[in-house]
């Protein structure tokens, strides 16, 4: 009887296959995805995505586009938010000069600045 091959190359499609019982299949890799890292913003909107669009998220996942999307986001979220909280600064007189006078206020303003700042992040470009 003739024995099969182990392993074959096939010059018509360049792939190579394994004899797996008494099928060939293709040795087929995935690339390694490229690292994105995701903050905050990433995560909450990847949550958001499993949960309220699976579809868009499988899209994404499968496509191997998923991890620069949320990189993508959570920069553009981080630097909103940024841009937002110097903005309400400004228009609220929140100032160095505030904080040199009485810390106690500064900080509370700060924080109210920054809470509402994070509402309007979520809802404009998170939870959309």
């Amino acid at each position: 009887m003739n024995e099969l091959k182990k392993h074959i190359h096939d010059n018509a499609n360049g792939l190579d296959y394994t004899l797996v019982n008494d099928h060939y299949l293709p040795n087929l890799t995935v690339a390694a995805p490229a690292e994105h890292p995701t903050g905050r913003w990433g995560r909450l909107h990847k949550k958001y995505l499993k949960e309220q669009h699976p579809i868009r998220y499988n899209q994404l996942l499968l496509s191997g586009e998923l991890g620069g999307y949320l990189a993508k986001l959570d920069k553009q979220a981080e630097e909103q938010l940024a841009l937002t909280v110097q903005q309400m600064q400004e228009s609220e007189g929140v100032t160095e000069a505030l904080k040199a006078a009485n810390q106690l206020e500064w900080v509370r303003r700060m924080n109210s600045i920054r809470n509402r700042a994070e509402e309007i992040i979520k809802t404009e470009l998170i939870f959309v």
